[in-house]
């Protein structure tokens, strides 16, 4: 399997995690397990490079299994929460912990030459850059609070990102519910469990990011995962994509 990944430009770092291309030009199928991250990507399918389809993905809870068949590649964005709002338009609830078939000719995905990945992310760059914010209508409270939990990782409650935003509880998670698909506090406990992954990679199996104790981490991460920490960390045969794409540092 080969895996590359690249940064996006400053003008889309509040909405996108990365541009990412996954190859698989080994001859057998390759299984993975996707774990909840507190992302969601548009995935662009290709066989033989020949395009085949796109999707767009909602968040998921739970893992899933995903199988990648020889010659087969994947193009894939991945976005941050402040994306459905600002870049869609639209909201991604229906589609927890499922995905659904966009048109080919979506943001002229089906159209670009993806051996040449510089020249495309160049280019989407540009794309959807200008798909930000048509209806000016940017939100300071949420992009705050966007911007606390991404520095916190989800180790608050929600009653300290509602007192520091100034938005009620009850408020933010029917914000949540309606364009996510799930609860804040919810979505905080998935970041809180995706930033255990590098701990765990290195065989952390407590993790630094505030659990109670060794069994409520266990708990938790059983919760997301159906892996206990331990299993996670032996990543048989790389089968947990996000931990075997984490550098060895």
């Amino acid at each position: 399997m080969n895996y590359y990944q690249q940064a996006v430009n400053a003008i889309l770092k509040p909405y996108i995690r990365c541009f990412w291309w996954l190859d698989n030009d080994s001859s057998k199928n390759l299984n993975y397990t996707i774990l909840p991250d507190g992302f969601f990507d548009i995935i662009v399918r290709f066989d033989n490079y020949k395009y085949k389809s796109t999707e767009i993905t909602g968040l998921y809870t739970k893992e899933m299994e995903v199988v990648i068949p020889p010659n087969h590649q994947l193009f894939g964005i991945q976005f941050k929460l402040p994306a459905v709002e600002y870049i869609f338009y639209e909201s991604i609830a229906p589609l927890l912990n499922s995905e659904k078939k966009l048109p080919d000719a979506f943001w002229n995905l089906n159209s670009f030459d993806f051996s040449e990945k510089s020249d495309t992310i160049d280019k989407l760059n540009t794309i959807i850059s200008q798909e930000i914010n048509k209806e000016d209508n940017l939100d300071g409270r949420k992009f705050h609070l966007f911007r606390l939990l991404s520095q916190t990782k989800g180790n608050q409650s929600v009653s300290y990102f509602a007192d520091n935003v100034f938005w009620s509880s009850r408020q933010i998670n029917r914000y949540f519910n309606k364009m996510f698909g799930l609860s804040l506090k919810n979505y905080c406990n998935i970041l809180r469990c995706s930033a255990s992954f590098k701990d765990i990679k290195k065989g952390d199996l407590l993790s630094n990011q505030n659990y109670f104790d060794r069994s409520h981490f266990n708990k938790e991460i059983k919760k997301y995962t159906n892996r206990t920490p331990k299993n996670i960390s032996n990543n048989e045969n790389d089968r947990f994509l996000q931990i075997s794409i984490i550098p060895n540092k």
